[in-house]
Parts: structure tokens; C-alpha cells; sequence
């Protein structure tokens, strides 16, 4: 079922040259990974005004790569999903695998909005 058109500003921020305006986003499911995205990769204190949002995933990858490592970013993630995307999808499944130097994550989850199940992968790198 195709989602419904919605406004939203793109992540990351970019003008389009043609009408020289933000960019936009207007597929919801691309939205929404992109919110996921916002609240992975910020680390808490990085906001100003919001200083406990994110997850701070980044830094983590200057931890020993050890499945010790690989459990702590699997719990900080779901937490992180669950307190601030929660009203927006539910987290099914996150998994964490260490190689070399790279936390490769998978989140499986639904969009509350229209119950679609939704996959996303992702790799933290140095």
C-alpha cells in the first residue's frame, strides 16, 4: 500500500537549484528512516536545546569491538528508538554484529501509521 504524500524538509538539508528552496521530502516511509537515521547518528549533547536526544552510535565504534560492545549498542538503540520514535514505529528486532572496524545494524520494525514492516541497514565506520 503506497504511502500518502506528506511535507517534510529532507535529511540532510539541501537546497534544490531548480526552485531554489529546501528540499523535500514527501514519501513517509523515507521520512521516517530518515528520523531513525537523526536519532542514531546524533550524540546526546549535540543538540542544543534537546541535550539527551540521540543515541551517539558513532562513538561507539572507538570501543573494543567485542559482541560486550556489540550488546551495549544493541540496547542503546532499542532504547533510543523507544523514547523517541515510539508514537511513529514500533522496534521489532535489532541486531549488532562487530567486524573489524565496523558495527554493522539491522532494525527491523513497523510503521504505526499504516502497519507496514520496514527494514533498515546500516554500517558505523571509523
Amino acid at each position: 500500500m503506497p504511502s500518502k504524500p506528506i511535507h517534510a524538509i529532507h535529511h540532510p538539508i539541501a537546497i534544490d537549484r531548480g526552485l531554489g528552496e529546501l528540499v523535500r521530502e514527501t514519501d513517509y516511509a523515507s521520512h521516517v528512516e530518515q528520523l531513525i537515521k537523526q536519532v542514531l547518528f546524533t550524540a546526546p549533547g549535540e543538540r542544543i536545546n534537546r541535550p539527551d536526544f540521540g543515541c551517539g552510535i558513532r562513538q561507539m565504534v572507538f570501543a573494543p569491538l567485542t559482541e560486550a560492545t556489540s550488546g551495549l549498542v544493541k540496547v542503546t538503540v532499542l532504547a533510543a528508538l523507544d523514547r523517541w520514535l515510539a508514537g511513529v514505529i514500533k522496534t521489532q528486532e535489532v541486531k549488532v554484529e562487530a567486524i573489524a572496524e565496523t558495527l554493522e545494524i539491522r532494525i527491523a520494525y513497523v510503521l504505526l501509521s499504516n502497519q507496514e514492516q520496514r527494514w533498515l541497514n546500516l554500517e558505523v565506520t571509523l
